[in-house]
């Protein structure tokens, strides 16, 4: 007997002895009812993440068949492959603590099982770039199929959707506007279909991401998870996926800098969520790609903000798909844009684009970029004494009032502190101040909560604030709103200038200038610092472990240092 470099002969587990391998496999193989026709075929893999732990997975088994039907169609076995799903809202302290672990997942299952193409099926906030990064380290042929937005619900005659409508009613709640009964309505129709939020969140903005790296199929990022049309194009990824089998259009050569470029010009154009800078870093950096926050803030400054969906406009996703959905975004964006990236379908981009007909656009949701909804990109990054290694700011979702704002801190040691007295009557705090929690970043034992978006104290918000400048080295949700600073840089478990703020600092914010400054003497700083060595968190096995002693800062992605490539 001869190994076949296809299909079930790929990869054979060793004993010894490869045609007893062959053998062995293949009558493995056949006690799950394949013919030794099917089993001659070339094999795509079809990672599967449904979970009962995540709802916006839960349409996955219909989708899992319309894709095998696109393979069969297409001359292939597919053969799906469970891996970890990350469930934004069910998982503790947070899902970005288990999105390396994923990609890890995905990466080895990859590798180590016998299939010549893969089929990644993600969606919720963490699965999209855990899997994308999975991908570029296994460098095998692979698309992507998306899990797609929900549907919005219906309340007392407005539309609502996740999750941007339901931080807008709790801060309603906590502000004493909205009452208990009507609370409990509003959490019943918040989601009410299969899908990812409604809005442009970091689900949303990741499946945009994927298309604008050419990982999924053109004009399949914002179709709904419920539409027809989802079904159809999951059938159309199994066909492409057995296209890509012999091809040398793998992630790692598809995902470059100036594909990375081109995402980020989509996030900006979208006002998307302040996370996939996180995640594209992380991408980025699986294929040896270093992203710069000074680039990105000369990115955003070109980059017009052309889509007018929640959190940062009045629209939700599915207004995005009826008003001509990345296709239209792109062809406004194609000037900017590195039109010789290759995409899974085999085309540049430039050739997708020059292919496409000139559809109708509506352009209450999608600008003409000669007429934009904002001059320059959603998102900036700030720098400055307070974060040396970089902070995020997301200017479309704050208030354009407090940008250039100097006011004194009140500061919160941790999570557990912010809690027992963000709502204390007796809490010294004014609207003008700045709110200010620490050790919530990647290398803390929080491991980087959505806690950025702080609530406006119940106090302050029962007399009407509704925005106050926010720091933290926390992330926040991509659904989120507010004049909120994140990602501070090195975090205060790693030492960082942010753990030594203390209660009635002055901090001031310029947005213009892209600063966040701590406005204390540097000697009284050090001689903080020296007082206040905070003793760094050390699990004593498992996972938790491996996290806290191979996790890297904001800066690199918060990916894990042993599984970046190495440089020559």
């Amino acid at each position: 007997m001869t190994e076949r470099t296809v299909g079930f002969a790929k990869g054979l587990t060793n004993y010894g002895d490869r045609d007893f391998s062959l053998y062995l496999r293949r009558s493995f193989a056949q006690s799950m009812g394949y013919s030794r026709a099917m089993l001659a075929k070339p094999v795509v893999g079809i990672a599967h993440t449904a979970s009962g732990f995540n709802n916006c997975h839960r349409h996955f088994p219909e989708l899992l068949e319309a894709v095998k039907r696109g393979v069969l169609a297409a001359g292939a076995l597919p053969v799906e492959f469970p891996t970890i799903s990350l469930g934004e809202v069910f998982l503790e302290p947070t899902s970005l603590k288990y999105r390396n672990l994923m990609s890890m997942d995905t990466e080895e299952m990859i590798r180590a099982q016998p299939m010549d193409a893969v089929v990644l099926m993600g969606g919720c906030d963490k699965t999209v770039p855990a899997q994308l990064m999975g991908a570029v380290s296994a460098g095998r042929p692979a698309v992507m199929l998306v899990a797609g937005p929900m549907m919005t619900g219906r309340h007392r005659g407005e539309r609502l959707g996740a999750c941007t409508d339901c931080r807008r009613f709790w801060a309603r709640y906590r502000a004493g506007e909205v009452a208990e009964t009507e609370i409990t309505e509003v959490e019943g129709r918040l989601a009410v279909t299969a899908g990812t939020c409604a809005v442009m969140g970091t689900a949303s903005t990741m499946a945009c991401v994927a298309e604008a790296l050419g990982m999924i199929l053109p004009g399949t990022a914002a179709i709904p998870a419920v539409h027809a049309d989802r079904l159809r194009a999951a059938e159309a990824t199994g066909a492409a996926a057995v296209r890509l089998i012999g091809s040398t259009l793998t992630p790692d050569r598809m995902i470059n800098a100036k594909s990375i470029e081109n995402a980020l010009r989509v996030v900006l154009a979208i006002g998307g969520s302040t996370n996939a800078v996180i995640h594209l870093t992380a991408i980025a950096g699986r294929a040896g790609v270093d992203v710069s926050l000074e680039r990105f803030n000369e990115l955003s400054d070109s980059t017009p903000l052309l889509v007018n969906l929640k959190p940062v406009g009045n629209g939700y996703m599915e207004d995005f798909f009826a008003a001509g959905g990345m296709s239209a975004l792109l062809r406004e964006l194609e000037p900017l844009l590195h039109l010789d990236c290759m995409t899974v379908t085999g085309e540049t981009l430039g050739e997708r684009l020059a292919g496409e007909a000139d559809f109708w656009i509506d352009r209450s949701i999608i600008a003409a970029r000669a007429q934009p909804f904002e001059a320059s990109g959603g998102v900036i990054a700030l720098f400055g004494n307070l974060a040396p290694k970089g902070a995020i700011f997301k200017r479309s979702a704050a208030d354009a009032r407090l940008f250039e704002h100097e006011g004194r801190a009140v500061v919160f040691s941790c999570l557990a502190d912010l809690a027992a007295r963000i709502d204390d009557p007796a809490l010294d705090v004014m609207p003008q101040d700045i709110l200010v929690l620490q050790n919530a970043g990647p290398r803390s034992s929080a491991a980087m909560p959505e806690a950025g978006y702080l609530p406006i104290p119940k106090k302050l918000a029962k007399s009407g604030v509704k925005d106050m400048i926010r720091v933290s080295d926390a992330r926040m949700s991509g659904t989120a709103f507010g004049s909120i600073v994140l990602h501070v840089t090195p975090d205060c478990a790693s030492g960082g200038p942010l753990g030594l703020v203390r209660d009635g600092d002055r901090i001031r914010l310029s947005v213009t200038g892209r600063r966040i400054d701590l406005l204390v003497e540097e000697d009284e700083l050090k001689r903080r610092a020296a007082a206040s060595r905070s003793a760094p968190d050390n699990p004593a096995r498992g996972y938790s472990r491996l996290y806290a002693q191979e996790i890297l800062g904001a800066d690199e992605g918060c990916d894990f240092a042993f599984l970046k490539p190495r440089r020559a």
